[in-house]
């Protein structure tokens, strides 16, 4: 594989809702992504701006058009959900998140074919 799916693809940033505890953010001592990219759920998790709430959900750090050259703004800073959600067979396993955000975008899902 030449170049990473997730680049071509961004479908679980704009899918999902990230939700995380607002200790992850920096407004904590030791938190990276920056607070003020975030959303108030409750006392004790924050949501990334965009994923929250209404019809339509799209990190407002994902650059780029879904399905042709997406990428993350915060990419280092991004929080626990942004790193655990895997690419299907990246590791050789399959991951039913990547597979349902991009159906819903019209893309196929990955095989693992395409990670060798």
């Amino acid at each position: 594989m030449s170049t990473h799916p997730c680049l071509s693809c961004g479908a679980c940033c704009a899918h999902f809702r990230v939700a995380f505890h607002w200790s992850e953010t920096d407004a904590f001592d030791g938190g990276t992504t920056p607070s003020a990219l975030t959303e108030t759920l409750n006392p004790h998790r924050v949501a990334m701006r965009g994923t929250y709430g209404g019809q339509a959900v799209r990190c407002e750090q994902l650059r780029g058009d879904i399905g042709a050259d997406a990428h993350c703004g915060i990419y280092a800073l991004r929080p626990s959900p942004c790193h655990a959600l895997k690419p299907a067979w990246e590791d050789g396993a399959p991951s039913p998140q990547c597979d349902k955000a991009r159906v819903a975008y019209g893309l196929p899902a990955l095989t693992p074919e395409q990670w060798k």
